[in-house]
């Protein structure tokens, strides 16, 4: 209910609203016989202006819309087709239509229905139809070209926004390898520099202790004891450290999902899980990342769920979205690049739907 509330104050319905009402209470000069389907058709106008807005999961209602709002229009002008605000509903049609459409068929969609309400006009003997279609025209062209620069900045900005994120989690990828690899090399050099000094440390006072000048000398007993302790915990250390190791995928798939808008990311990662493999974490993260976008653009999903897990030596990826997937599942280029990135990587890659109709992604990867 709140979503909805939210999506019926978007500035866009509002406008579209606000000119509702006024062509409403222009109705008031219509031949009062005529009044209740006049007000009929403006309601029935208004309603399918946001319906798809409301509702954008019920794919057909768009299509219906725009097809079934510039009918009402010219029904409306056909009930009063003298000099009046009806014409103003077909300038609101042509920037739905050019939000949601090709430009070029917004433009031949406008001259169409331009045409008809040109005759329109002139079968009612007005003095001058083609001018007022003219000047109709050139309001609706105004409209369909600001709806359509708008809805390609707001495509840019998404896609600027998707180069952002994975600008970010491949940041946050690379820093936390980069962290990773530090931490093997400062093992390594314990284990190799520290370790093979204290060892001949060991060696040389255990050489002191049998030699017979030094012998019940306590200062080398505890010398003795203090090098092995220190040699024991310096192996224990290194030993946590290649334990320990792991890149953070929880950060970097976090940060490739932060700056959309939608759909949000609910992310569960298992404490088995510990990826050491820079190729393996990149995999990942394209598949997560081609998940998104298939969610934004085919799904219209509010959530995607991200689920991964480790069993038998093998790592499992499941994602799944809340949204619906129209017509027939096919692999398009985004899919196939992600099956063909898991089976570089020694996976497999399922895609179904669920029971409500969602693309279900599951892959398999070498832990």
């Amino acid at each position: 209910m709140k979503e909805r509330l939210r999506t019926l104050l978007q500035p866009l319905n509002l406008a579209g609203l606000f000119t509702l009402v006024a062509v409403g209470m222009a109705l008031r000069w219509m031949p009062p016989e005529r009044l209740p389907y006049g007000l009929a058709l403006v309601v029935a106008f208004g309603a399918l202006l946001l319906v798809t807005d409301m509702w954008p999961r019920v794919t057909w209602l768009r299509p219906v819309s725009i097809v079934l709002m510039p009918l009402i229009a010219l029904t409306l002008i056909w009930l009063d087709p003298r000099p009046s605000v009806a014409p103003v509903l077909l300038v609101v049609w042509t920037a739905v239509m050019a939000l949601t459409i090709s430009l070029r068929t917004t433009m031949i969609a406008v001259v169409v229905v331009d045409i008809a309400y040109y005759f329109l006009l002139r079968s009612d003997d007005h003095s001058a139809p083609l001018t007022v279609v003219f000047i109709h025209g050139g309001f609706q062209a105004f409209a369909a070209l600001c709806a359509w620069y708008a809805a390609s900045a707001e495509r840019a900005r998404d896609a600027l926004a998707r180069v952002n994120a994975d600008l970010l989690a491949t940041r946050a990828l690379l820093a936390d390898s980069t962290r990773d690899n530090e931490r093997l090399r400062v093992a390594r050099e314990l284990h190799d520099v520290a370790g093979h000094k204290l060892t001949a440390m060991t060696l040389n006072l255990r050489a002191l202790a049998a030699d017979p000048a030094f012998a019940g000398r306590q200062e080398i007993v505890v010398a003795q004891q203090l090098s092995s302790e220190l040699l024991a915990d310096i192996r224990g250390i290194v030993q946590a450290i290649r334990h320990d190791r792991g890149l953070d995928l929880g950060t970097a798939l976090r940060a490739l999902a932060a700056p959309l808008p939608r759909p949000s990311l609910r992310l569960s990662i298992d404490d088995s899980v510990h990826v050491t493999d820079p190729a393996v974490a990149e995999a990942i993260l394209r598949l997560v990342q081609e998940a998104l976008t298939n969610s934004i653009r085919h799904a219209d999903a509010d959530v995607v769920q991200v689920r991964l897990s480790c069993d038998a030596g093998r790592l499992h990826i499941r994602v799944e979205d809340d949204g619906c997937v129209r017509g027939v599942l096919r692999e398009g280029n985004g899919l196939a690049g992600m099956r063909e990135r898991i089976v570089a990587a020694g996976g497999s890659l399922d895609l179904s739907r669920s029971a409500r109709g969602a693309l279900r992604i599951e892959a398999s990867l070498p832990a």
